[in-house]
């Protein structure tokens, strides 16, 4: 297992990191967030020109055939910048759910269609609750003969308000955990879909209730078997969440990043306040929470591409101490950037706020952990681990 980024992917970085500051800095983001669907257009675009959308993607299907440490890559930059994009829910989300749960056909139209940047996908996964998948679904799923009907509520949705399709998690009428579980691919102006678009705490990311109501469906717009989904949703869940620590891992970079510049300018008392020994303590215990962040996400991506049998640990590993890791550093960042650090001019609050939220979003640091103690203890060997 290879922990120093190829020539070729440090190329990647290099481009993506100089395409962002040219076009998701600051006041472009802060454009971004007035947009409908919170987002900016041509920046995804340029994302499906470039072929980011598409970078792991098998090229038998449109794509770039790379792996999900080049698509990390992309995470953790965006996450620097905090961008404001369905690259995370299209490409991170639902491009693995439908590379695990779809049959050859849906493949090929599905990834055919992300990869080229045309389309953008929204994942209803969360019940009314908030609870992770598969733990709170609250669409059922029936059968009416030679289709299905949707009906329930799903929170919490991704970009739903500006989405093309909706990808839906449901489970059959008396089923229990991955039992059951099917994923429904609607478009999102289908008859009976409504949308509410949610006020959140952070901006840069806008979630969505999308209600269905008795919508009907053909057996073509299940991905793969009905009610077998449930270990294609586990695989893709654990995709999503070391994206989303990669993302993390960014975001905990340029706030280190962002403070100790702030540390060497800020004069009080005559002198530099980086230089005293207690600014200098926090400024520490920052970098080392980022160093082993990146250890884990890095390892994490690795995972993803080489060693699927430890995929859930790493997957869990690094979500729980990569968002961890960030909203401590985002908090300290407030902090130690002083009065101007609590500004709506100062992008200290974005950063922070983007750190609540991730940590919650698939699940908390706290419910992975409690799972990895169950699993190695041998008390969910047997049951996937949502």
């Amino acid at each position: 297992m290879q922990f120093a980024h190829s020539e070729e992917q440090q190329l990647i970085r290099d481009s993506a990191r100089t395409l962002l500051a040219e076009r998701a800095a600051s006041a472009q983001l802060r454009a971004a967030l007035d947009q409908r669907g919170g987002y900016d257009p041509e920046l995804w675009r340029t994302m499906g020109e470039l072929g980011w959308t598409g970078l792991a993607i098998p090229q038998a299907y449109g794509g770039a055939g790379l792996g999900w440490v080049e698509l990390c890559i992309l995470q953790e930059e965006q996450g620097r910048r905090l961008v404001a994009s369905p690259f995370f829910a299209t490409c991170a989300l639902a491009a693995p759910l439908v590379a695990a749960c779809g049959d050859e056909e849906q493949r090929a139209s599905l990834l055919r269609q992300i990869a080229s940047g045309g389309v953008r996908i929204a994942c209803a996964l969360i019940g009314t609750d908030g609870r992770p998948p598969c733990d709170g679904v609250s669409v059922a799923l029936e059968s009416r003969g030679g289709s299905f009907s949707l009906s329930g509520v799903s929170d919490f949705v991704i970009h739903g308000d500006s989405a093309d399709l909706l990808l839906v998690l449901a489970r059959a009428p008396g089923s229990q955990r991955a039992d059951g579980v099917s994923v429904a691919v609607i478009p999102a102006a289908t008859t009976g879909v409504t949308v509410h678009p949610h006020a959140m705490l952070d901006l840069t990311r806008p979630m969505s209730r999308v209600e269905l109501a008795a919508v009907v469906i053909g057996r073509d717009q299940l991905l793969g078997e009905p009610g077998a989904a449930g270990s294609g949703v586990e695989e893709a869940l654990h995709l999503a969440r070391i994206a989303l620590a990669s993302e993390a891992l960014g975001g905990a970079e340029r706030v280190l990043e962002m403070t100790t510049a702030y540390a060497k300018e800020r004069v009080q008392f005559g002198r530099p306040i980086g230089s005293f020994q207690a600014i200098k303590h926090r400024l520490a215990d920052m970098m080392i929470a980022v160093e082993a962040a990146k250890s884990a996400a890095w390892y994490a991506a690795c995972v993803a591409d080489e060693r699927r049998a430890e995929l859930a640990e790493a997957a869990a590993i690094a979500k729980s101490y990569c968002c961890d890791a960030f909203f401590d550093c985002a908090a300290n960042a407030i902090q130690l950037h002083g009065g101007i650090g609590f500004t709506w001019e100062h992008d200290a609050h974005l950063y922070f706020k983007r750190a609540r939220a991730a940590a919650t979003l698939l699940g908390s640091p706290g419910w992975h952990r409690e799972r990895l103690v169950r699993r190695f203890a041998g008390g969910e060997a047997a049951t996937p681990v949502f």
